[in-house]
């Protein structure tokens, strides 16, 4: 008879932030405003003070020149300051950061590669150190990997900083939000930081009042207005009137920060426990309390449909919810309710302006000439801000598909016909020649009827793979916005390849040109790199991939734009 085994069910913080974290270290972070001020009282038994600031938080150290975050990388933490100062740096050139301009390939050299290509898998002609303007790295005694700047007085004297001093808080905005950070901030002496996860700082943001609205206050002053001025309904509105709208609006989140994490296991469920693990935002048949404006992530919008739900298209950012029946009813008495449901796919932060800002500042200000027809009371459909027409173009199932894999996610998701592939690897060899006889991406992946979504990196909305890489390797290009990898500054880390939901990161060996492995010299283990699709930023008529498949079968897709995902490879 086999016997089972019982253990206790792991919980959070059983894998705390760092197990460096000590209990005199919490004593001494608690003599610093705001955590001295936290009431201990104000947070529940299963979350304490000192637990969340034993399990979610870790000190670092860094030296003169340490980079702590780099403008345009992802992160999950927010720093406060314990000693030292750093400076906050904007727009450095991409050089001095460790990264370089993408650079096309002229006609010769894109034809050369036919046979100048190397015959040798993974060959790289210059060692992991070298080849990076201003940037090194190095080491300190746990192993971690930190990047610094080199001639760190001459680059302040060359570009205009901000110093951040003890008792700071920075970062948070963009943890919060999974937004890239919007600086880059360099210690400028010996400092000692306190870096807080995302999940103790939403903890601490959500027991402790005083925290929260400096937090929302920050966000207010330097991020708010922006953002409802990108959306055309507040475009209207005077100075005043914006202020007044902004001052109303509620920060709300939904769903699994983490979301990567459980992806796949929630994969192997049916759609109704899939649906499950996607937060209500808001309920057909209940009264709209306030317009949603998505300000990350993606929510997938469906309707009843017997006794389950039908999905009808999905939202990312930028996208706003609830306007039709708000419209509606400060138009007419006859009031109607949200036609639709709206859910959270992963994690979501959205914008909640209550309804009656809306009715009483945004609607009477607005034209009339945008003012939408009355919507008919024995209607169960509302015109969401959705392009119909090209709905209608997309099979129901094959959209419940998509959202259902997060293939929503993806700004150039390559997308095959099968009844038009005839398996000639025509692509995957263009892909080869255009990377020194590599490929970057394999031919098989998810498949939904005759359409197969290949493990090729889709250079993702909400790209995770960003979230951690020690050096910023890899990173959104600040050109085009696709997320690349710099080889010489990859540490072979795999952390990346590891976060990545859709397995579409590999790490590779890699040899020098006379086929040998080059192996680390301390530990005589090989070298590893990360490899992935680059969308062929350094070629002419960009990814070789769809333009060498015979057929039309292959297409990269932007998965927000209906207009392409409708017109396809049908």
């Amino acid at each position: 008879m086999t016997l089972n085994v019982r253990i206790q069910r792991p919980a959070r913080l059983d894998m705390p932030f760092s197990h460096e974290t000590s209990e005199e270290d919490v004593d001494r972070v608690l003599t610093f405003p705001p955590f001295s001020h936290m009431d201990p009282a104000k947070f529940p038994s299963h979350a304490p003070l000192r637990e969340i600031l034993l399990n979610d938080t870790r000190i670092l150290r860094y030296r003169a020149g340490d980079i702590v975050v780099r403008e345009g990388d992802y992160g999950n933490s927010a720093y406060f300051i314990m000693s030292g100062s750093v400076q906050v740096f904007l727009n450095l050139p991409k050089s001095i950061l460790g990264r370089k301009e993408p650079r096309r390939k002229g006609l010769f050299n894109a034809i050369a590669q036919l046979w100048r290509n190397p015959t040798q898998p993974e060959e790289r002609t210059l060692s992991p150190d070298t080849g990076v303007s201003r940037v090194k790295t190095r080491y300190d005694k746990a192993g971690n990997a930190h990047v610094f700047l080199q001639d760190l007085p001459v680059i302040l004297g060359e570009y205009e900083t901000n110093r951040i001093e003890v008792g700071d808080l920075f970062g948070e905005i963009s943890a919060l939000g999974r937004v890239a950070r919007t600086a880059t901030i360099v210690a400028d002496q010996e400092t000692e930081l306190l870096e807080i996860r995302w999940q103790g700082l939403r903890r601490l943001r959500l027991f402790d009042q005083r925290l929260k609205e400096d937090i929302d206050a920050r966000y207010r002053e330097r991020n708010l207005k922006v953002h409802l001025l990108q959306t055309p309904l507040f475009q209207h509105l005077t100075l005043e009137q914006l202020e007044e709208v902004a001052n109303q609006v509620e920060f709300q989140s939904y769903g699994d920060f983490d979301w990567y994490g459980p992806y796949k296991a929630i994969m192997s469920r049916s759609a109704a426990e899939r649906l499950d693990h996607e937060p209500i935002i808001a309920e057909e048949g209940h009264y709209p309390n306030g317009l949603i404006l998505i300000r990350s992530g993606f929510v997938r919008l469906s309707q009843q449909f017997g006794h389950g739900h039908r999905t009808l298209t999905y939202l990312g950012r930028g996208k706003i919810y609830g306007l039709e029946e708000i419209e509606h009813n400060w138009q007419s008495e006859a009031r109607i309710s949200l036609k639709h449901t709206l859910r959270a796919i992963g994690y979501v932060d959205i914008l909640l302006v209550p309804t009656h800002v809306i009715e009483s500042l945004v609607l009477p200000s607005l034209p009339s000439a945008q003012l939408r027809p009355l919507v008919p009371s024995n209607t169960r459909h509302v015109p969401v801000q959705r392009d119909r027409e090209h709905e209608r173009r997309i099979d129901p199932d094959f959209l419940e598909f998509l959202v259902d894999e997060r293939f929503i996610n993806g700004t150039s998701t390559m997308m095959i016909n099968l009844d038009r592939c005839t398996g000639c690897d025509d692509c995957v060899r263009a892909c080869a020649t255009a990377h020194e006889n590599n490929p970057r991406f394999t031919r098989h992946g998810k498949r939904d009827g005759k359409y197969l979504i290949a493990n090729a990196c889709m250079h993702c909305v909400d790209p995770v793979c960003l979230i951690g890489c020690p050096t910023g390797a890899i990173h959104r290009e600040g050109f085009h916005g696709h997320v690349v990898i710099d080889d010489t500054t990859c540490v072979g880390c795999s952390t990346c390849a590891n976060s990545c939901p859709y397995d579409n990161i590999q790490m590779v060996d890699i040899r020098d040109e006379n086929g040998h492995l080059i192996l680390d010299e301390r530990t005589h283990a090989p070298i590893l790199k990360a490899t992935k699709c680059d969308l062929c930023v350094d070629q002419l008529g960009g990814p070789a991939c769809q333009r060498a498949c015979p057929h039309d079968a292959l297409q990269r897709i932007d998965m927000s734009d209906l207009f392409s995902l409708s017109n396809g490879p049908n």
